[in-house]
């Protein structure tokens, strides 16, 4: 056989072998990015859900406020804690309204659970020295 003919009867076959590996390391490369894409939707879409939560938080601690609002200036202790308790129903994490509720408690006697509410607070800003002041005028 001629060295010509040789070559044109493997360069196909040589072609089509180099064509093929091309193909695969394609096809693998288009499989990561497809994962790859799949991973960031998903983080997309958690993201999205963290700032949905947070946005419902933040109009529940608004309409939480006008709570608070009325149990300060309520004329009655017991109407006052339950204001301060629907309020908290909404925001639990207001430690201003906790303690607040916390002292109106103390006032009617109920040393406990002004002690509870005390506790709220220090455990949710460990800095706040009136909170940790009550919990320790109650020996706490």
């Amino acid at each position: 056989m001629r060295p010509a003919l040789a070559i044109v009867l493997i360069l196909p076959f040589f072609l089509f072998a180099c064509s093929s590996e091309i193909l695969r390391q394609q096809e693998k490369l288009i499989q990561e990015q497809q994962s790859e894409i799949l991973k960031q939707r998903k983080e997309v879409e958690e993201l999205e859900a963290v700032v949905k939560r947070e946005g419902q938080k933040r109009q529940d601690c608004n309409r939480a406020f006008r709570y608070f609002e009325q149990g300060q200036t309520a004329s009655n202790p017991g109407e006052a804690v339950e204001l301060y308790r629907k309020g908290l129903d909404l925001c639990p994490d207001d430690d201003v309204a906790h303690y607040e509720l916390g002292k109106i408690l103390v006032g009617l006697g109920q040393r406990e659970e002004a002690a509870r509410e005390f506790e709220a607070v220090v455990k949710l800003n460990p800095n706040f020295q009136d909170a940790r002041q009550q919990l320790k005028a109650m020996g706490r």
